[in-house]
């Protein structure tokens, strides 16, 4: 009897240390990191940057899906004004046809394109029409070149732009939205904060001041084939939708996907039980 009431008197013991460890360390971890946020100076960055606004998205949710006209109108504002500086290198001109556009259109499209090439007489590189199974070419020979023509700020690919930041098709369509004069508060607040010469103020961007300047400036920019007015807000985001596809393609197929899968799991998570207690059922006989 004293030998178990030892036993457990040592568990107890266990438990109220290891209790009592979890505790300290919350307690230090939380008394450093509200010590840190005080001892750490406000900067402008933090004090100004702004979340993402909250867009409506036909692919959003789980029955979300392509709105098949937007993608094509994001499509357009991509190659009439985006195409100039930023590149898609992981998306071939046949994955257009995704969106609705047939073969000799993408034929067509991919012709009007020259993409790297090589002389089959000298070996030399050239550059020649493109074809579907090409992919998009940069707009710049090599990274040097970017540089030189954008202030020393490369442009970024824009294939995987709305995977690689967060809450990616609100932050590119609120990016693109967001220029605007350095607000006076901050001015004020922090009278050491400046811009590049070359920077412009975007307070969705981390550290408020982005070399690209404003690439949508006036609507009517983009004529639209259906129609659609094409106002800044509108055209930022319908590009923020056709590149949330070229980063996510398969988004809505997986979807699609998923609700069968989830149908079945859950269809043989019942009949495994059911299986379970015909088997016990059997069992439990025997025994009784």
């Amino acid at each position: 009897m004293s030998k178990l009431l030892s036993i457990r008197l040592v568990g107890i013991l266990v438990g109220v240390f290891f209790v009592l460890a979890v505790l300290w360390a919350f307690l230090t971890g939380a008394f450093a990191v509200i010590q840190e946020g005080e001892l750490k100076p406000a900067t402008a960055e933090h004090e100004f940057h702004e979340h993402p606004n909250q867009y409506a998205w036909s692919f959003d949710g789980p029955f979300g899906k392509w709105d098949t006209q937007q993608l094509q109108r994001g499509f357009k504002v991509y190659n009439e004004v985006c195409s100039a500086c930023h590149s898609l290198k992981y998306v071939a001109f046949r994955d257009l046809e995704a969106l609705g556009y047939d073969e000799s259109q993408v034929k067509a499209f991919a012709a009007s394109k020259q993409v790297p090439g090589v002389d089959p007489q000298t070996g030399e590189a050239t550059t020649r029409p493109g074809l579907p199974t090409d992919y998009f070419p940069s707009p710049y020979p090599n990274a040097v070149a970017a540089a030189a023509a954008n202030n020393n700020a490369i442009p970024p690919d824009l294939s995987l732009i709305t995977k690689a930041r967060h809450d990616g098709s609100n932050y590119v369509a609120s990016l693109l939205t967001g220029y605007r004069e350095v607000p006076a508060e901050l001015k004020k607040e922090f009278p050491d904060f400046a811009l590049s010469p070359t920077g412009h103020y975007n307070p969705y961007f981390a550290n408020l001041g982005l070399a690209m300047a404003p690439p949508l400036t006036t609507a009517g920019q983009v004529t639209f084939d259906d129609g659609t007015e094409a106002t800044v807000e509108q055209m930022a985001k319908d590009v923020a939708a056709f590149l949330t596809w070229t980063a996510e393609p398969q988004l809505v197929k997986r979807k699609q996907t998923g609700w069968p899968v989830l149908i079945f799991l859950l269809f043989a998570t019942v009949l495994a039980y059911l299986s379970k207690k015909q088997i016990w059922a059997a069992a439990k006989r025997k025994d009784d």
